[in-house]
């Protein structure tokens, strides 16, 4: 059974950093091209940044660029989101996700699997 465990979240102040850590299980990590969604209250999910299997090209949204970075450890089964300067605007459940695609999709229907998500709230 594929299992993706997010862990990280919290409440922090604007301008704040936080690392959001996500664990695999049950799949062969390396063997999928991963991303981070997040669902702000009230509003639908949208991607956030992604990392590809072969060869680690990242992806961002642009409402993250030069803020947020993504990166894996395969070999410890692990997404990471190093998320800088937060914002207000940053306040969502952060989802990890799993596609076997080599390529990077941005639409959630592309993706397998998925965690419970963690909460993060960024206060003014």
């Amino acid at each position: 059974q594929v299992q993706l465990v997010e862990s990280g979240g919290g409440l922090v102040q604007a301008g704040a950093s936080l690392r959001l850590a996500c664990t695999g299980s049950g799949l062969t990590f390396s063997s999928y091209t991963m991303a981070w969604f997040r669902q702000p209250p009230g509003k639908e999910r949208e991607f956030v940044a992604g990392i590809r299997k072969l060869d680690a090209i990242t992806r961002y949204a642009d409402s993250v660029k030069g803020r947020f970075s993504i990166s894996r450890e395969n070999f410890k089964n692990t997404l990471y989101l190093q998320m800088n300067s937060l914002k207000p605007d940053d306040t969502a459940v952060y989802y990890c996700a799993a596609s076997p695609t080599k390529l990077q999709p941005s639409a959630s229907s592309d993706y397998s699997y998925w965690g419970q998500g963690t909460h993060v709230t960024v206060s003014s």
